[in-house]
């Protein structure tokens, strides 16, 4: 089983399931002061809990598409009846980001990434601290609501780049393999920031999981090509 996303990327030949929400369990104040536990319980329990319900909710008339992990749907819109397109384009997209989004945060995370992500980001941006300013550069710059990226492109060898989605894409949508994100709507920091969304993304990296963004970088490896069989087959379907 992956854990890009709570449940396996691909359809799997088993019964009907219902998405769930994925537990926090560190304590909605934990991230304090960078994140304040009024907005994780915001955030986690009522919006990110919203796209699960609404996700199953689109589902339910559609049995195999239940059988879909949410990372799957997204990935296959084309695949999903019109009706229920844009629900579960918005809804999966919630689910499959957020979930990612709370592995890569972690109470007393304050430090640096090591290793082969750490080389690979120096060799890519010059430094961590270039690679910080163009992530923060990004993400302040996106218009509207979306997500920040820290994603590795396909090709073998593939290279580290900063992107921005809008609404909850996905980099997978656009052959990227995703390493780190920070969201970026309203809702992730306007209870503590306001408009000061610069200032919500510089104090973020007190709380980054180095060590699981190092966990997904290895799996980033673009020499493995069983890899993205197995992690992208479902967003190059998507365009076929």
């Amino acid at each position: 089983m992956n854990r890009l996303s709570p449940e396996p990327l691909r359809p799997a030949e088993i019964g009907l399931k219902k998405h769930q929400l994925p537990p926090w369990n560190h304590g909605y104040a934990a991230l304090e002061p960078c994140i304040d536990a009024r907005t994780m319980m915001v955030h986690h329990g009522l919006h990110h809990g919203a796209y699960v319900e609404k996700l199953n909710a689109a589902l339910e008339q559609f049995p195999d598409l239940r059988r879909a992990s949410a990372l799957w749907l997204l990935c296959n819109l084309v695949k999903v009846p019109r009706e229920i397109r844009a629900a579960v384009h918005h809804n999966a997209g919630g689910h499959v980001n957020h979930s990612m989004f709370w592995r890569a945060m972690k109470p007393g995370a304050a430090g640096e990434p090591a290793g082969a992500l750490r080389e690979a980001l120096d060799r890519g941006f010059g430094s961590l601290a270039k690679f910080k300013t163009r992530f923060e550069e990004a993400g302040a710059q996106l218009f509207g609501s979306g997500w920040v990226w820290l994603a590795r492109t396909r090709q073998r060898g593939g290279t580290l780049e900063v992107l921005t989605t809008s609404g909850h894409d996905h980099p997978m949508m656009r052959h990227r393999f995703p390493i780190l994100l920070n969201d970026v709507w309203e809702h992730a920091y306007y209870l503590h920031y306001q408009s000061r969304r610069a200032d919500y993304l510089k104090a973020w990296w007190s709380v980054v999981d180095w060590t699981e963004a190092a966990r997904l970088f290895d799996l980033s490896d673009n020499s493995a090509e069983e890899l993205w069989e197995a992690e992208g087959g479902a967003a190059r379907a998507a365009s076929e």
